[in-house]
């Protein structure tokens, strides 16, 4: 019994010290793991605000590729032939009265 009571009080300081440089090891993770976890939630809230903008940009292309679409339709229409070849080329129907101011 008296050897086994020496040897746990030489063995006590070790404990501690081993205890301290665990726990220390331990803080310093945790530490590491904050930084980087805040580090992280930085980086979220950038790309979830790009990805409104980027959604908002698809809303407005897709807004824009109906409207080229109408009016690629419109383009094929008898009306819009007539319309360029009165305003650019100065063309009228046989019967049609052209009235000029002076």
């Amino acid at each position: 019994m008296g050897r086994s009571k020496v040897a746990y009080r030489r063995r006590k300081p070790q404990n501690r010290m081993s205890m301290m440089l665990v726990s220390l090891v331990v803080l310093i993770l945790a530490g590491v793991v904050a930084v980087k976890s805040a580090q992280l939630q930085q980086k979220k809230e950038i790309y979830e605000a790009r990805q409104k903008e980027l959604e908002a940009q698809i809303a407005d292309e897709e807004l824009r590729a109906e409207e080229i679409e109408e009016y690629r339709k419109y383009t094929q229409t008898k009306k819009y032939v007539e319309e360029v070849a009165k305003d650019k080329l100065g063309l009228v129907y046989e019967d049609e009265i052209v009235f000029k101011e002076e």
